[in-house]
C-alpha cells in the first residue's frame, strides 16, 4: 500500500466531524476487505505531523442504519492501514440526569443488548477469548479527560454506555430498565466496533456526545431532537479533536497492544 496511506491515529465519526480541509495532503482511499468494503472511502492526510484516517460510520451521506453497519469491515480497513489508536465518536441518550444534552461522556463501560450482530473475528477454528474487564485504552481516556478540561467544556469521565440493537428508539420500560442496571447513557453503534479493535490489539476510545434525555425522562424521542443537538455538539467534537490529538503518548504501553497474548483456547 502507498506509504501516505499508513496512518496510527483512525476517527470513526459522522458528517461534519471531520473534512477534508482539516487534513494537509488528503486522499480517499477505497479498501476491500475479507469483510466486504468498509462504510465509505478512508480519509488519510497529516494533521499537525500526525497521520490520521477518518471513516464515516454510516456512510458519506448516512445511509447506513447501525445495525447494518459493516464494523468488521472498517475495523479491519484502519488495521490495514496500521492504525493503532480508534477514536469512536457517537451520539448517546441520557439515561443519568446529571448528564445533560450537550454533554460529553467518557465512558468506562459498557453493556452489551445487541441481539443479531456478529461480535468477533473468531469464528473459528481458531478460538480466542480476549478480555474486556477495562473496554477502553487506559491511556486515551486520561487524555481525553485532558483535553475537554483544557477547553473547559462540560464533561463526565466515567459512564457506562449500553448498546442496543436500534434503530428504533427504546420503549419506556426498556430505558427504566437501563436505569435500573445502572448504564448511564445509550447507543447503538458501540458494539460490537469496540470489541473488535481490541481482538485486533487496537486502542479504543469512545467520545459521546448527549443528545437527548432518552424516554424514561421525557415524551417519546424523536429523530429531529436527536439531530438538532448533534449540529450543536459537533463543533465541540471538533474543537476536543484539535486538542486531543498530540496528547497520545508516541509508544503504547497499555494493554490494548497485547491484546490477544494467551487468548487463544
Amino acid at each position: 500500500m502507498a506509504a501516505y496511506a499508513k496512518a496510527k491515529i483512525g476517527i470513526i465519526g459522522g458528517t461534519g466531524v471531520c473534512s477534508e480541509d482539516m487534513l494537509e495532503g488528503a486522499k480517499k482511499l477505497e479498501i476491500r476487505t475479507p469483510y466486504g468494503r468498509p462504510s465509505s472511502k478512508i480519509t488519510v492526510g497529516s494533521f499537525k505531523g500526525e497521520k490520521l484516517a477518518f471513516l464515516f460510520r454510516h456512510g458519506e451521506s448516512h445511509s447506513i442504519p447501525p445495525h447494518r453497519v459493516n464494523y468488521h469491515a472498517n475495523v479491519y480497513a484502519l488495521k490495514m492501514l496500521g492504525v493503532e489508536r480508534v477514536i469512536g465518536i457517537a451520539a448517546v441518550g441520557s439515561l443519568n440526569e446529571k448528564m445533560k444534552p450537550g454533554d460529553i461522556v467518557i465512558p468506562h463501560q459498557f453493556i452489551d443488548m445487541t441481539k443479531l450482530r456478529p461480535t468477533t473475528f473468531y469464528d473459528g477454528p481458531k478460538v480466542v477469548h480476549v478480555s474486556l474487564a477495562d473496554p477502553f485504552c487506559s491511556e486515551m481516556r486520561p487524555a481525553a479527560f485532558s483535553a475537554i478540561e483544557n477547553l473547559r467544556l462540560r464533561c463526565h469521565k466515567n459512564g457506562t454506555y449500553i448498546c442496543i440493537e436500534g434503530p428504533r428508539f427504546s420503549t419506556r420500560a426498556e430505558s427504566n430498565l437501563w436505569r435500573a442496571m445502572k448504564a448511564d447513557i445509550i447507543g447503538m453503534t458501540l458494539i460490537p466496533e469496540v470489541t473488535l479493535a481490541r481482538e485486533k490489539e487496537m486502542c479504543y476510545l469512545t467520545i459521546a456526545t448527549v443528545t437527548d434525555y432518552d424516554c424514561w425522562k421525557e415524551g417519546a424521542v424523536s429523530a429531529e431532537e436527536v439531530t438538532s443537538t448533534m449540529k450543536r455538539s459537533t463543533e465541540n467534537v471538533k474543537r476536543i479533536l484539535d486538542e486531543l490529538i498530540l496528547k497520545f503518548p508516541k509508544i503504547r504501553n497499555c494493554a490494548c497492544k497485547s491484546a490477544l497474548h494467551d487468548a487463544e483456547i
